[in-house]
Parts: C-alpha cells; structure tokens; sequence
C-alpha cells in the first residue's frame, strides 16, 4: 500500500509544533509495519535542506490564477529518516526559512498543493491513500473531486487528520480566480460563514478524517471555532486517534542531548545528574523540586495565566523551583520575563525555541504543567512521562486521555479542571506535597516511564483505517 503523507512541517526537517513531531514519526513507523509511506512538504532554507542531499525527481510550471510559477520536487536521497520525503520548491514562495509568518501563507499552500497534484496526476503509479495534515493541505480532498484537471485522482481515498480545530486557512472570496478551473456547482463546498475555509472544505470531501485524541474528536462537535456543526454532521466519518511519540527519538536511555543517560532503574540518580548542569546554568538550585512549562505562550495553551500561577505558587512554596521555555504571544513573554526579576534564584524562563534545552527540561525537571484551554493531544505529557517526570494537566483533549490522576490506584499524573489561576496554584501545591514522599514519587516515575506511547499502536489503527478504504 502506497500512502502519501502531506503536511506543512515534518520533524527534523522543519517543526514549529507537534504536528511537526507526528509527521515525522508516523509514517517512519507505518513503513516499519509494512506500508510504503513518505512525506511530501513544502520546501524551506533550514539547516536540513541546506546540510542534506536531494535529487530532482520532477519539474514543472502551473499557475496559480494568472501568475505563472516553476516547481522542483526534490527527494532526500539516504532515506535517513526512514521512510521517503519529498520537497516541492517554488522560487519566491517555497523558498524561504520559515513555515509561517509570511502575508502570502494562503497562496504558499494553495500553490504547493497545485504543484504536488501536478505532479501525481501525471505519474503512472498512482498512491493508494492520500493522508492531508492540517488545514494548510485540506484543499486536496476538494480539487480531486471537483477540478477537471485532477478528475482523474477521483477514487483516491483521502483522510484528512485535524491536528488542531481552531485554525481553518480563511481565505476570502477573491482568492477563489488562484485555484485551478472547477466545477462550479461544487463552489459551496469550499465556503464556510462566507469565506473560503480549506479546513470546512477537506472535512466536506474527505473519504474519512481523524482527530488526534478521541476527547478531542468529541470536543470538535462543540469547541471548533465556528465549525462544530459542520463536525457534528460529520461525526460518522470521522475517528479519534491518539498520538504516539517515537520513542527512538524521545529515550532517556539513548538520547545524546542528556548530561547523563538513565534508565527506568536509575531514574532518581539520572534525573538528578540532569537538573544539576541545568539549575546550575539557569541560576536555581538543584536540590529544590523543579517544575517547568515548555510551549506555545498563547491563549490556547492556558499561557496567558501562566504568569499569575507562578508568581502565586512561587510567594506560596518558598522550595520551589519554576522554569519556563516557549514564545509566543509578546504581552505574555514580556510578563514571564519581569519574573526573572522578582525571583532570581527560584525562577528562570527562556523565551524562544530550543530542541536540545527542552530535552534538557524533560530529564531534570520534577513536574511538567499544562494548564491548556484547548489541547487536541498534547504530546508534552507523552514525552514527559517517557523522561519520569510527572505532567500537571488540564483534563481537556488528549490530556484526559493520557494522564490518570495520582488519587486513582491506576494514576500516575496530577489533574484539574479548573480553568484558573488558582486551579494551577492547587494543582502545584499537589505537587510540592509529593515531592517529599521520595518512595511513592519513585514508584510513580517508575510506572510513568513503563506505559506504552509509542507510534506502534496509532500507526496500526491508522493502517486498520486506510484498509477499510482501500
């Protein structure tokens, strides 16, 4: 079975959040399990395209509506991530260092999937699933059942997989001359609240689609931004599918980014030899428990109460250790930041993106807290637990069904519901109590550390699912 993965970012070629992680697993561990899958995605000046071999596989030119453009699908030569990846490159729109940010994002997708259907279309060997990530390739579904360039792709299954509900890739009506010529009695299944919502439009077209946690796939009916009829209507096709981690690249045993590697035995002795060179580098001390937040500072991640609960939980637990990484929103950077100063000593936050610090984090720290407004998986807790650091969440989302709460005989993470400062206080000062109890807090890192959230389990449900359309 041929599966073609396609998605705005992969791990480790250009990641801004998790969906990045599950692309780049997913289909590593597909193929592991007998399915030829591969990546195709846009292509970016980052170190991986600049430091990595790739051959010219196709070129092409389409338009998008009267402006001509020039394509070259490019393909990693090595295999070195374990399943085939392709880069589609565009002078002028896919030729730049970052995934987003740019004024003309619509038209940077719109063109990439134009180019990718150029592409397939005229290939002998057709895919047998077309597996669209996120809005940014939700058109696919639409154009390969509703322009007559692509007619032909007609009766290739697509699954559609909704990483995160919130964002849709709005476009207005007078975009709509850039797409390729379409029915136009198939116009409507593009609108949505009259605009153009790629997102409504894959939901509409798809042969099936996924949510990445089943709470979340519920949750979608009733807290999508506009969209909860179109998913509650739509409820019949769709399936929650919890995301794995690859445990190849998350494992304290093996990972090169450690001061030392340990293991579920020597957890509380890694751990330690871990927070030191850490604390010691971020002016706190390592004898105290560490809690850390590691993310997006936006609204949806609960990070705009995140400056009020530390400051709270740190004037409330003079023990205690807090430290922060992410970027995001500037008003709530500029807040995390004043507390360096108020806290020296107890408190340290990083603003920015670090893939080696955050591994750092998740071996030293003691508690990793997630107070999400909306979490559609969440793989922080995921990676967290493979590290024996035990997650404070939110039960929202993939949270609730990942993490059991520690008063439960089966628990091994601390919960709350409340969408507050002072939930978050609560939920911390679960915390610091525990920490003392050194014998039940390493009977809990030892059964964090032994659950099963590989890729193995996801990656065969999603294979039970393109079976079923295949």
């Amino acid at each position: 079975m041929n599966v073609i993965h396609l998605s705005a970012e992969c791990y480790p070629v250009a990641k801004v959040g998790g969906l990045g992680d599950v692309v780049g697993a997913l289909p590593k561990y597909q193929c592991l399990a007998g399915v030829n899958a591969s990546v195709v995605m846009p292509f970016y000046d980052r170190k991986f395209t600049r430091d990595n071999r790739f051959e010219t596989v196709y070129e092409g030119s389409s338009t998008l509506g009267n402006r001509p453009f020039h394509f070259t699908v490019l393909k990693e030569i090595t295999n070195q991530l374990g399943f085939s990846l392709y880069l589609i490159r565009i002078p002028g729109l896919l030729d730049r260092p970052e995934v987003y940010c740019y004024n003309d994002e619509s038209e940077q997708f719109l063109a990439f999937q134009v180019a990718f259907l150029d592409w397939i279309v005229q290939r002998e060997e057709r895919p047998h699933i077309l597996h669209c990530h996120d809005h940014h390739m939700g058109l696919v579904p639409f154009l390969i059942t509703s322009s007559y360039r692509y007619r032909s792709l007609a009766n290739v299954p697509t699954v559609v997989t909704v990483h995160n509900g919130q964002y849709q890739g709005w476009m207005s009506w007078d975009k709509a001359d850039l797409l390729p010529e379409i029915d136009l009695s198939k116009k409507g299944l593009l609108d949505w609240d009259g605009v153009i919502n790629p997102l409504a439009a894959a939901i509409k077209c798809c042969w099936r689609f996924t949510a990445v946690s089943p709470s979340y796939m519920a949750e979608l009916s009733h807290n999508s931004n506009g969209l909860e009829y179109l998913f509650a209507a739509e409820s019949g096709k769709g399936q929650g599918i919890i995301n794995g981690i690859d445990t190849e690249v998350w494992n304290p045993q093996t990972d090169p980014m450690l001061a030392r590697k340990y293991n579920v035995r020597s957890v509380a002795a890694g751990k330690q030899a871990n927070k030191e060179p850490l604390a010691g580098a971020s002016g706190l001390d390592p004898s105290k428990p560490l809690v850390a937040f590691i993310g997006r500072l936006v609204n949806e991640k609960g990070a705009d109460l995140l400056p009020g609960a530390i400051r709270l939980s740190l004037e409330k637990n003079p023990g205690l250790n807090f430290l922060v990484l992410g970027s995001g929103e500037a008003e709530i950077e500029d807040q995390l930041r004043e507390l360096n100063e108020l806290f020296p000593g107890r408190y340290h936050a990083t603003i920015g993106y670090n893939e080696v610090l955050s591994h750092k984090i998740y071996a030293a720290a003691d508690f990793l807290v997630m107070p999400s407004r909306v979490e559609p998986c969440g793989l922080n807790q995921l990676y967290s637990l493979r590290y024996g650091t035990m997650p404070i969440v939110r039960s929202t989302g993939g949270l609730k069904d990942t993490v059991i709460d520690i008063e439960t005989p089966e628990g091994y993470g601390i919960t709350f519901t409340s969408l507050s400062v002072a939930g978050i206080c609560a939920a911390i000062d679960r915390a610091v109590a525990l920490y003392p109890d050194t014998a039940r807090t390493g009977t809990l890192r030892k059964k964090m550390m032994g659950l099963d959230f590989s890729w193995h389990q996801s990656a065969n449900q999603y294979i039970n699912l393109y079976n079923s359309l295949y």
